[in-house]
């Protein structure tokens, strides 16, 4: 359709210049003209609002996909951990019936289940030894030792990754390096 626009267009320019060297001005082409830039400025229009429909329907699909994905995720996950509470009830009735013994075993069976789901999933403990990283560990304390300084000292909670990403840091406690010496001002 455009390049029929673009005929009559170059048609309604050639009789312009004819009737402009004429000396006259002729009303059916400017009329003609008007008309074709209607014409063009109505598909413009046409076409911009399928745009913008397109885009709108684009944009709600992609929401719903990822509300959807979000949703079977947490669900994956959910069924997963099932087993986990199963677990825990029969370690809290075996706690019950023969002792803590059998609550301890119960509580590493749990405990294992959990890991080894979290380790499917992608999920991996943060290395904590060796020497303090920003990246991966978050300082609470840093206390005074024999140890180079930022070395550190003490896990106070593991901290997981899932991939590249971070989850939760390590808690940690840092050395500050061997303590100065106070000057008592002498």
């Amino acid at each position: 359709m455009s390049d029929e626009l673009e005929q009559v267009d170059s048609r309604l320019a050639e009789a312009e210049e004819l009737a402009l060297e004429q000396g006259r001005e002729d009303p059916t082409v400017s009329a003609a003209r008007l008309e074709l830039v209607e014409r063009e400025r109505d598909e413009y229009l046409d076409a911009l609002q399928r745009l913008k429909a397109e885009f709108d329907n684009y944009r709600k699909r992609v929401a719903r996909e990822q509300s959807d994905l979000t949703a079977r995720a947490s669900e994956r996950l959910v069924k997963q951990l099932l087993p986990l509470l199963d677990d825990l009830e029969r370690a809290l009735a075996a706690a019950l019936e023969h002792g803590e013994l059998k609550l301890e075993d119960g509580v590493r069976l749990v405990h294992r289940s959990l890991a080894e789901i979290l380790a499917r999933e992608g999920v991996v403990e943060v290395a904590s030894e060796g020497m303090f990283d920003p990246h991966t560990q978050e300082a609470l304390l840093s206390q005074p030792s024999e140890a180079p300084e930022g070395t550190v000292l003490q896990v106070l909670q593991k901290g997981y990754a899932l991939g590249d990403r971070v989850l939760r840091p390590a808690r940690i406690i840092v050395s500050a390096g061997l303590p100065r010496p106070q000057d008592d001002g002498e």
